[in-house]
């Protein structure tokens, strides 16, 4: 198994793509601690990851319970192996409707919070670590009312690639997996709430050339990768599992005759 022996911390792991790349990396032998707001959420979690997972309730915009979180790691597993910066929010901030509060929470989050969660984790790791952050087609798209969570994929990926050109001589690999559509909660929740993921799935479904959305375990996989030794010799890299999304975008249903 690829990560026996190995440590990991993935933020938001109490569902979606995080629970998914949790539970992945604990089936190939790692340990794994999740972070997750909502208590019940991630004691349910931590129940169907079992034994090798350490759940740690944290609101990761609060830096001293970035600090706490740190701290638990290191005393359940001394040092990390693994860090996935996948927690984030969405939320709809259309020009002329967004108040600066609405715009700054999502930037605190899915920015200033990944930034502040690898740089606290740095004390943790050694050579052969490898960090991986969670994207978006949505940096690209250009998609009306998605200006600040569009904003921080963008950005995520630009720090991705300063991450990895300052820790190169550390040994610690840092790269980036940008999912498109994926199959998880986040699309029955907040301004979507009512709405259904096969019913999203349909909508979404023509303009994908794949013509549906990603399974979590997709994307996970990237991950693992990236998280891997197999991926020894990569770093300030991408991997897009989109289904042709940004890559082919002419591929779609929509735009195909007959």
């Amino acid at each position: 198994m690829r990560f026996t022996g190995k440590t990991a911390l993935v933020t938001g792991g109490n569902s979606g793509i995080g629970f998914t790349t949790a539970k992945l990396l604990i089936a190939e032998g790692a340990r794994v601690a999740i972070t997750g707001r909502d208590r019940a959420k991630l004691d349910q979690a931590v129940s169907e990851l079992g034994e090798n997972a350490l759940g740690i309730q944290a609101d990761l915009d609060d830096e001293s319970a970035i600090e706490s979180t740190f701290k638990q790691i290191q005393a359940a597993f001394g040092s990390l192996d693994i860090v996935f910066a996948n927690a984030g929010i969405s939320g709809p901030t259309p020009l002329g409707g967004t108040t600066a509060a609405a715009f700054e929470a999502i930037l605190r989050t899915n920015l200033t919070g990944v930034f502040l969660t690898v740089q606290s984790a740095l004390p943790l790791m050694s050579a052969g670590g490898s960090i991986v952050l969670n994207g978006s087609v949505m940096r690209e798209l250009g998609s009306p009312g998605s200006a600040a969570y569009s904003a921080t994929k963008a950005g995520v990926t630009g720090m991705a690639k300063v991450f990895a050109s300052e820790l190169v001589q550390r040994g610690i690999r840092v790269n980036t997996v940008i999912p498109g559509g994926t199959r998880t909660p986040i699309w029955t929740r907040g301004a979507r709430a009512g709405a259904t993921i096969d019913g999203t799935e349909e909508a979404f479904a023509p303009r994908i050339p794949m013509a549906r959305l990603a399974a979590p375990e997709e994307v996970a996989k990237a991950v693992l990768f990236l998280a891997s030794d197999d991926a020894s010799g990569i770093t300030a890299a991408e991997i897009v599992v989109d289904g042709g999304t940004i890559g082919a975008p002419w591929g779609a249903p929509m735009f195909r005759k007959g």
